[in-house]
């Protein structure tokens, strides 16, 4: 847009310039060649006075002493003719051919205007002027006149017109730019702040300064209403934390009565009990995700402190070890991560220890910023990897695993919260890849 603006307000001013510094050179173009015009004509004007004394007393020495002082002196040539054509005197090389203008100065009509000089021609004017009065024409005379100190006046001026033509564009187009940037700034504003909102930096607003004053009002609606969005969520956002927050203790409640039951129940109770103390932990880990996933999407526990990986790990080999998977760790002890990084290997181990086979392998290796949690379980298919990131998702041939369906959409917000990327890939020959890259540390 900038661009266009640009090449547009530029165009118009190149056509506004052309407007005037054209007229203004064709201008004096013509008044530089009717003042060569007068000033030869006059000359012309005398040396037909001459001829005509000396055609009356037929001496022609003085109008020959003339005309050789005039070329010499000026680089023009002069040639006189006769009523009957016959050249009478002549000096300086004579190149134009003369026929016609000696035809229309035989008939009483001298040059009344010359061809328009300009810095490429012509390089001589011819210029007829009649010898005598009315019809006591005794003959013509001739100028062929060099015209290079007009056309090097010409070229003065019209060199001066290019330069401030020249000089006016660039400062005009120097003013289209900065004009064009104060018409764009609030729209480049915006442009900001909306990449920034989409990056999840909500709190992120518009700062109305310079432009026009109908997009500066443009910036603060738009303000007005990522206030109100950003408000919504928040006020969303905490519902769903203060939910979550209170369905705990009467979770935690309910389960102590239903175990209190227990020794009261007969034996045909025993299995439908079983199913209510998991559903009760079901709703338990689903509460309990809730409030993990609220916290995170508040910035609450993703500050950018980093903690060993490796010990994190150690944790889940016992987990593994117990269900008969291999758990392998190629990782430094010395290595380290965020700890949403962490928390996120243990979300992909979690879900991994769910669906890797007894006898199956669990990878987790960290090289170049680049943490991979890889198994050989029956892994997910292209459109199942696109969707299982979101909230509640789960796996129609996994329903009934144990789980929330919030645990890749946990492990996707703390990626996003602290600035890296995740991943889900498929495993060769099956099985699931988590892979979070994770941002440079400067």
């Amino acid at each position: 847009m900038n661009s266009r603006l640009v090449v547009t307000f530029t165009t118009l001013i190149v056509f506004l310039i052309a407007a005037l510094a054209v007229p203004l050179g064709l201008a004096y173009a013509s008044h530089r060649t009717n003042r060569l015009l007068l000033d030869r004509r006059a000359d012309a004007t005398r040396f037909a006075e001459l001829a005509d004394q000396a055609a009356r007393e037929d001496d022609r020495s003085g109008l020959i002493a003339e005309i050789d002082r005039y070329a010499e002196l000026y680089g023009a040539a002069v040639r006189v003719r006769d009523r009957d054509g016959s050249v009478l005197a002549t000096a300086g090389r004579f190149d134009a051919d003369d026929r016609e203008a000696t035809r229309l100065a035989l008939a009483g009509r001298t040059t009344e205007e010359l061809p328009t000089i300009s810095p490429f021609g012509p390089a001589t004017v011819l210029l007829a002027e009649p010898a005598g009065r009315d019809a006591q024409l005794s003959g013509v005379v001739l100028l062929e006149v060099p015209t290079d100190r007009a056309r090097q006046d010409v070229s003065l001026v019209w060199g001066a017109l290019l330069v401030g033509a020249l000089v006016a564009l660039g400062y005009s187009a120097l003013a289209a730019r900065r004009l064009a940037r104060w018409i764009l700034r609030p729209v480049t504003e915006l442009d900001r702040t909306t990449r920034a909102i989409a990056q999840g930096r909500l709190d992120a607003r518009a700062h109305p300064g310079a432009g026009p004053s109908e997009l500066r009002r443009l910036e603060e609606r738009f303000n007005a209403m990522a206030d109100a969005v950003s408000n919504a969520m928040e006020r969303q956002r905490a519902f769903v934390a203060d939910a979550s927050h209170e369905l705990r203790t009467p979770l935690t409640v309910l389960g102590l009565r239903l175990e209190n039951l227990e020794p009261h129940l007969r034996g045909e109770g025993t299995a439908e009990f079983d199913e209510a103390m998991a559903e009760l932990d079901r709703l338990a880990l689903l509460v309990e995700d809730l409030l993990a996933l609220a916290r995170v999407e508040a910035g609450a526990g993703v500050e950018g402190k980093e903690i060993p990986l490796a010990p994190r790990l150690g944790t889940w080999r016992e987990v593994y070890a117990a269900k008969g998977v291999h758990l392998i760790t190629e990782i430094s002890e010395m290595s380290v991560v965020p700890e949403a990084a962490a928390r996120i290997a243990d979300i992909a181990l979690d879900n991994a220890q769910k669906f890797v086979p007894e006898g199956g392998t669990v990878t987790v290796t960290l090289e170049d910023g680049v943490l991979r949690i890889a198994d050989d379980g029956p892994g997910l298919g292209e459109e199942e990897r696109a969707e299982a990131p979101g909230r509640f998702w789960r796996s129609g041939a996994h329903a009934n695993v144990p789980g929330s369906g919030l645990g890749l959409a946990i492990a996707t917000e703390l990626a996003r919260a602290c600035g890296a990327t995740l991943a889900l890939l498929p495993a060769v020959p099956h099985g699931l890849v988590v892979e979070l890259r994770l941002r440079a540390q400067p």
